[in-house]
């Protein structure tokens, strides 16, 4: 079965509330099998808009990335960093 990602671009507006977000989130995308492949990490930006902060995330399948962004507890996480960044995130499924 094919492996999915979540890439998420991100520029920081507040970082309590980043801070609050990322505390929040992390143990709801380890259970659902995500593992931080980059977070935050240096990067070059060769191409298109920067972003102040780049994360990637790992999980076992499609569905499972999906169901981590939907479920009540990730949502939850989501409003507690509200204002504190703006971000772009999708799913990518990878090649088997």
């Amino acid at each position: 079965m094919a492996k999915a990602l979540w890439i998420a671009h991100v520029n920081v507006l507040d970082i309590d509330r980043l801070g609050a977000y990322a505390s929040a989130a992390t143990p709801i995308i380890l259970a659902h099998g995500g593992v931080f492949l980059a977070r935050g990490g240096t990067y070059e930006q060769l191409e298109g808009q920067d972003h102040t902060r780049n994360v990637v995330a790992q999980f076992p399948s499609l569905k499972a990335a999906h169901d981590c962004y939907y479920s009540e507890g990730y949502q939850a996480a989501m409003k507690l960093g509200e204002g504190g960044f703006q971000r772009s995130l999708m799913i990518v499924e990878t090649i088997d």
